[in-house]
């Protein structure tokens, strides 16, 4: 992994907003998506994570102009939030907003996650697909009913009873990562795992949760919609959740 040294992560001046693009071969589709943050970056500190790719992304973050975080092989989505959320750990920013890299999320939309935590309404900001307002293109129907029975899952197991547990279009107030009890550092938490161990202990830890509406889009021409492989990927978002309710991990 390319480590930034104090000084690049303190280059600039902190701004209360990380938002993070994880990106792993996304080819030529993460210039929308960093495009799309343009506007932003006046009011927002933007971090790229490159996991390992060797495509042509590579080249598109080099020419982006943001700092860039790069991991020499592909270690997976959790060890990338995590590069990212230490980054903005210590950069000194307040708020830390996923934005993945494939273009599915609608950076316009980043606002509508940030208002809870900017008033000082919540901790953590899940976006939704299914509240009013919320909406999803082109979602194929196994996808679908995959989310709603991880969602349901989700409920047995935490009690908190939300829409989308599994969008990741999701806003944090950086204080959660200086609780020691979110032990976001765990080697088991590299891939899809981490997300969810946070969603469970932000509830099981007291944190104020808002869903927020949000909308997605996914690909018409046949294109992979998502990497995460069936069996191994579901089981690597369901882990933490039967893990730690079990006390098996903390």
């Amino acid at each position: 992994m390319k480590s930034l040294s104090q000084e690049e992560i303190q280059s600039s001046p902190v701004k209360d907003v990380l938002i993070a693009v994880v990106v792993y071969n996304e080819g030529l589709r993460v210039r929308k998506v960093i495009s799309g943050l343009r506007w932003l970056a006046d009011t927002c500190d933007v971090v790229l994570v490159d996991d390992g790719s060797n495509d042509e992304t590579r080249d598109c973050l080099s020419s982006s102009g943001f700092p860039t975080i790069r991991h020499e092989r592909n270690r997976g989505v959790g060890a990338s939030l995590r590069d990212a959320i230490d980054y903005g750990l210590k950069r000194g920013n307040r708020f830390f907003v996923i934005l993945a890299g494939n273009g599915k999320m609608d950076p316009n939309q980043i606002p509508r996650l940030l208002e809870p935590l900017l008033n000082g309404e919540c901790d953590y900001v899940q976006g939704s697909r299914y509240l009013p307002g919320g909406e999803t293109t082109n979602l194929p129907l196994f996808r679908h009913v995959m989310i709603k029975a991880f969602t349901v899952i989700a409920w047995l197991l935490t009690g908190y009873k939300g829409t989308d547990v599994t969008c990741g279009f999701r806003a944090y107030s950086l204080s959660l990562f200086k609780n020691p009890a979110m032990n976001i550092r765990q080697d088991w938490l590299n891939r899809y795992e981490l997300e969810f161990y946070i969603h469970y202990k932000a509830i099981r830890l007291g944190y104020r949760i808002r869903e927020v509406p949000v909308s997605m889009s996914y690909p018409r021409d046949g294109r992979p919609y998502s990497k995460i492989k069936p069996f191994r990927g579901w089981w690597s978002m369901v882990k933490p959740w039967v893990l730690l309710s079990l006390n098996l991990r903390r």
